[in-house]
């Protein structure tokens, strides 16, 4: 992989909205009917902790992450432009916004994917993500896969 850069930003950066706008649409088709449910949950604005990566200067991909409790982040807005999938991006964005959560005093992370998100599902938990009970507003919904991680191993 050439060139590929992590920047660590917040949402007000055009790239990572860019990014989120393929995204949604990307969710739109999978998820159907159930889009417009998910989509109040994933508002961008006023995340401070935001990581988009660069491949030769062009952004790729990125993911968030924001307070879910006080010792707890939840993961967000993870996303890979079709044309860079199958590189290992998503994971060093993961690996970037765990250690960011760490460095803030988290101990963990949380974060609901979908069903019609089997890559997503296989990537989290490649790392050590274990699926959980839904929480929050995804208690109850079906097409929802929640999962966390504790990331007191990140402390070596």
């Amino acid at each position: 992989m050439n060139d590929l850069a992590l920047k660590r930003t917040n949402s007000e950066n055009t790239d990572f909205r860019e990014l989120v706008t393929l995204l949604d649409k990307d969710l739109a088709v999978r998820d159907g009917d159930e889009h417009t449910f998910y989509a109040q949950f994933n508002k961008v604005d006023a995340i401070k902790e935001v990581v988009v990566a660069y491949q030769n200067e062009i952004p790729v991909a990125c993911g968030a992450i924001k307070p879910f409790s006080a010792s707890v982040a939840e993961v967000k807005r993870m996303f890979v432009h079709p044309d860079f999938r199958k590189q290992g991006i998503a994971a060093k964005i993961l690996s970037e916004l765990e250690s960011w959560a760490a460095e803030l005093g988290f101990s963990e992370c949380v974060l609901e994917t979908g069903k019609k998100q089997p890559e997503a599902i296989h990537l989290y938990q490649k790392v050590g993500y274990q699926i959980t009970p839904n929480y929050g507003q995804y208690i109850g919904v079906e097409n929802s896969v929640c999962m966390a991680k504790v990331l007191s191993s990140l402390d070596n």
